[in-house]
């Protein structure tokens, strides 16, 4: 009785609270209705993962089975969304070798990733471009701009100058419209794409103010927009605090990196907030405890100001702990996801905001090279995978209760509507 008065109570609470009834028909895409994500008319929740190598490996058809055992592990553990790179700018084994010009070999790994996700039902967040240098980044555009005869003076040009702006626009253009040759649905048509994003954690420290960064986020919101209106769209940020609200500020981890949660989240064309998390980078010197303390703070700001100012979902896109931190046991590894995991759990459960989480880094069986400390192969960590299968099955739940809900809905609809039929 006590888990089907729990069950009651939270359907109740979710229905009352947040969810329109007559939801439209859906057509296979998720979408974002106020502060939470649907998929045909019912509750989603993205458990999932980052795989930024999903691309470079597929590229290489005999390294292509790392890739299905990855989405394989993945799907019976429960998780439900990738996140992984859509760029590849110059250097080794590019997507894109000069502005314009594609690697068909590369662009068919990818083809190859999407076509996996699908036959294993994960969704995919793609993001377009990467505020670091590895696998070129902003500064790779800022160099070919410079090749024309462009004098930039900064990788930050990448968020102002007009004719590296039109490199990425024209990115943006080839990906969305890319004719997948393993599916052979466009892009753009693809429902297990859940989202785009701009850029991997975009950044422009020569202004702190944030003017440059909202005034792109802007300019290039509308033209995905104007391409793809299947498609959420998210900006790829961290979820620093900036001027639009100076109160918040010292919430954040002393990083000062010219983008504003609240200001870029509210542009027109992004459809959900997201916030990354890296308390053992951000505060290196600080102890454990202190550390999950600010963790537990900086979720609760965000998921609470997506829902309350906002109104939109949000998803915590990055998130881990390093095995390489001084004195790291596996113990702190899985209190760091549990944390993570509880925040959205118990906003999901109340009908908040918090959409999922993803944590970083999810490696299969024989990718050593690919280690960065952060990685999980949920085959060598029992635990750490027992507490994501956790997560996924109580996100799970709560997905249920709310479909149980809106199908007596329908029954009570149609029951009236007989009734007045009847009486007639």
């Amino acid at each position: 009785m006590k888990h089907l008065g729990f069950a009651l109570i939270l359907a109740i609470l979710i229905h009352r609270q947040c969810f329109p009834i007559h939801v439209e028909a859906g057509d296979g895409f998720i979408r974002a209705r106020g502060a939470h994500f649907l998929l045909n008319g019912n509750l989603y929740f993205a458990n999932g993962f980052n795989a930024y190598w999903l691309m470079y490996m597929a590229s290489d058809p005999s390294q292509r089975s790392k890739v299905s055992a990855a989405f394989h592990e993945a799907s019976t553990h429960g998780l439900t969304v990738a996140r992984t790179w859509a760029f590849s700018d110059g250097g080794y084994r590019p997507l894109q070798y000069s502005p314009g010009s594609y690697n068909e070999q590369t662009f068919k790994g990818l083809d190859f990733v999407i076509a996996e996700a699908r036959r294993y039902g994960i969704k995919l967040i793609l993001s377009l471009a990467n505020n670091y240098d590895s696998f070129g980044g902003k500064k790779q555009y800022v160099n070919w701009a410079r090749s024309q005869g462009q004098y930039l003076t900064s990788d930050d040009d990448f968020f102002r100058n007009p004719v590296v702006k039109g490199y990425y626009k024209n990115h943006i253009r080839t990906v969305l419209n890319r004719y997948n040759s393993f599916t052979g649905i466009h892009y753009k048509d693809d429902q297990t794409i859940m989202a785009w994003e701009l850029m991997n954690e975009p950044r422009c420290t020569s202004d702190p103010s944030g003017r440059t960064i909202q005034a792109w986020i802007r300019e290039m919101a509308s033209h995905v927009k104007s391409i793809d209106r299947n498609h959420l769209l998210e900006a790829g940020i961290e979820g620093f605090y900036g001027q639009s609200t100076p109160q918040r500020k010292g919430l954040n981890p002393g990083i000062e990196i010219g983008t504003d949660f609240i200001a870029n989240n509210r542009i027109p064309g992004i459809d959900f907030a997201t916030v990354h998390s890296y308390p053992d980078q951000w505060l290196s010197s600080s102890n454990e405890q202190y550390q999950i303390s600010f963790l537990n703070n900086w979720l609760n700001a965000h998921i609470k100001d997506a829902q309350y100012i906002l109104r939109k979902p949000i998803l915590l896109t990055e998130f881990g702990k390093s095995r390489k931190d001084p004195g790291f046991s596996t113990y702190q590894r899985d209190l760091l996801f549990k944390t993570v995991y509880y925040k959205i759990y118990s906003s999901a459960k109340r009908g908040g905001a918090a959409g999922g989480g993803l944590f970083w880094q999810l490696l299969t069986e024989g990718m050593d090279s690919f280690r960065d400390g952060y990685e999980i192969v949920l085959s060598q960590s029992p635990s750490t995978a027992n507490v994501i299968a956790e997560q996924a099955h109580k996100l799970d739940q709560i997905r249920k209760i709310f479909a149980r809900m809106r199908n007596i809905e329908r029954w009570k609809r149609a029951r009236a509507i007989r009734g007045r039929h009847i009486g007639n």
